[in-house]
């Protein structure tokens, strides 16, 4: 290892060392938020929708504001545009939450299948190579996935997105506690 990754290696070992309490406190919190979000996946998802569409409306409106610092009808016509597609994008995500949702299921779906295939496309591409199978699963079942929220919508919006965002947060609150715990018993300590 060079040097400079092992002092980074070093740094951030050290800095979670300090913090091992809160590293295993906040994946105990996103541990309870995946757990919440795999039991109430609607309220997940319309929580998600709303965060969209809060973050759509705020990024529209300051891109808006700086059409007009720099001559909005001129100059910053484009930008004054984009502002306001992201604004109206954002009010109707929260106004529409639920039909908002169900778009973002489909979009999600959508995605999976075009990533599913370019998964298992790359597998065969590196086939024989050890481990392309495991290449080739996961673009399967990502295939798989993309399927069933399609075949299931709209209804599938009610519970597709909260469900992804659990699992997501159980696993990332799972590794971040357990990481937090290493560190705080010496495993991962610097060599």
């Amino acid at each position: 290892m060079n040097s400079q990754v092992q002092s980074l290696r070093n740094t951030l070992v050290e800095g979670l060392r300090e913090n091992a309490g809160w590293a295993i406190g906040v994946g105990i919190v996103m541990i309870i938020a995946g757990v919440l979000s795999l039991v109430l996946p609607f309220a997940a998802g319309l929580a998600v929708t709303a965060v969209i569409g809060a973050t759509l409306l705020a990024g529209g409106v300051v891109q808006m504001l700086l059409a007009f610092k720099a001559g909005a009808f001129g100059r910053g016509l484009m930008i004054f545009l984009l502002g306001l597609l992201a604004a109206v994008a954002g009010i109707y995500t929260l106004t529409q939450p639920v039909a908002a949702l169900a778009s973002l299921t489909l979009l999600l779906a959508a995605y999976f299948i075009a990533t599913g295939v370019l998964a298992a496309i790359a597998a065969f591409q590196l086939r024989p190579s050890q481990g392309w199978g495991w290449m080739l699963a996961n673009g399967i079942i990502t295939i798989l996935l993309g399927v069933m929220i399609t075949s299931q919508w709209p209804l599938s919006g009610a519970w597709a997105a909260g469900i992804l965002v659990g699992v997501h947060l159980l696993s990332g609150g799972v590794a971040l506690a357990a990481l937090g715990s290493a560190v705080r018993k010496g495993v991962g300590a610097p060599r």
